[in-house]
């Protein structure tokens, strides 16, 4: 099911998956996969953002304004289908042929001499196969620019007791959906690991491990 993601600036783009969504997406953003997931994040917005949306959306006709997201919802949603990428098929396996070719091949090879040395470079490769996996380290943390957003929550999730859901929503004015996201998105596209845990009693609480 194709996921979409809406950014701030009201940037929609559209996702084979919502792992291909969080790990492309690096501002805050909501992500819908459903007409009842879209109009859940429309009935929180102003009817002036809605129209905003409206009109970002190629090949619409302009309008003044939506009564409510009732109105603007199922039209946005109906347009926004048109950003769906569809998933390309699958190629098609010709495993079978291709093993017997190389079977009659590997006989004919079995009468000569010169299969062991075709053996060699296998070999070879799986000496170098240790250096390339050591190669492979932990993601490079990027520094986010000073003052953004982006800056803010790292600040406030460093801290030792980390930041809490609520705290995070009340001071950058985000809906909780739109945190979960930056977490799942942004966060981790920074290089960064934030540990998500609930204290008995206590709230939903975010930390940089």
């Amino acid at each position: 099911m194709t996921t979409f993601t809406i950014d701030t600036d009201n940037h929609i783009v559209a996702h084979a998956t919502p792992e291909q969504a969080a790990a492309t997406t690096t501002t805050p953003f909501d992500s819908f996969s459903s007409l009842q997931e879209w109009v859940e994040l429309a009935k929180a917005w102003p009817p002036k953002r809605l129209l905003a949306i409206w009109s970002s959306l190629p090949g619409v006709q302009p309008i003044r304004r939506f009564k409510d997201y009732k109105a603007a919802a199922p039209r946005i949603w109906e347009r926004i289908q048109a950003l769906a990428e569809p998933v390309p098929p699958r190629p098609a396996q010709p495993a079978k042929p291709q093993a017997a070719g190389r079977a009659k091949g590997g006989t004919r090879a079995a009468k000569g001499a010169p299969v062991k040395g075709k053996a060699a470079p296998k070999a070879t490769a799986a000496k170098n196969a240790p250096p390339a996996k050591k190669a492979a380290g932990a993601p490079k943390i990027t520094a986010p620019r000073q003052g953004s957003k982006t800056a803010q929550v790292i600040a406030m999730l460093q801290r030792k007791n980390g930041a809490t859901l609520a705290e995070i929503m009340r001071t950058m004015a985000w809906q909780k959906h739109t945190v979960r996201g930056f977490m799942a998105g942004a966060m981790k596209k920074a290089g960064h690991t934030v540990e998500s845990f609930k204290p008995a009693g206590g709230e939903r609480t975010y930390r940089i491990k």
